[in-house]
Parts: structure tokens; C-alpha cells; sequence
């Protein structure tokens, strides 16, 4: 009898995680993204307890982003205007 409870909570286990990994509402690949990118902006690796180095990181991770947003769209005009 044991062994069967055992079995039970094993396979209850097994599917609840299955039903986790499968949830589309879940954590997708879009969300997990913005999710990163959000975190890496906003300097969620910073040292928190020196202010100084959370804003410097995030001011310059802002900057580096709005940059490459910039050379972006420079490069998609070049393109289009062909020359």
C-alpha cells in the first residue's frame, strides 16, 4: 500500500511539473526576454548597497540601448535611400 502512495505522489509530481513547463500563459520565451531586459537596464546586478554604481549602470546601459536603437535606424535609412 505504501508503495502505491509513493507511486501516486510520484506521478502527481511528474504531471503538475509537465503542466508548468507546458503552460502557454506561463513563463514563454517573450516574456523570459523582456523580463532579461528589463533586469539588465535597470541594473538588477548591481551592487545595491553602492548607489552610485546602480545609476552609473543603468544610465550607461540606457545610453549604449538608445545608441543602438540610433544606429539602427540610420542603418535601415542608408539602406532604403541606397546610398
Amino acid at each position: 500500500m505504501a508503495e502505491r502512495q509513493d507511486s501516486d505522489k510520484e506521478s502527481r509530481r511528474i504531471i503538475e511539473r509537465i503542466a508548468r513547463e507546458t503552460d502557454p500563459a506561463g513563463n514563454s520565451f517573450v516574456a523570459r526576454a523582456a523580463k532579461g531586459m528589463h533586469d539588465h537596464v535597470t541594473a538588477a546586478d548591481a551592487d545595491r548597497a553602492d548607489p552610485i554604481e546602480v545609476w552609473g549602470t543603468r544610465f550607461g546601459r540606457t545610453l549604449g540601448l538608445l545608441l543602438a536603437l540610433g544606429l539602427m535606424a540610420w542603418l535601415v535609412l542608408y539602406v532604403i535611400r541606397g546610398s
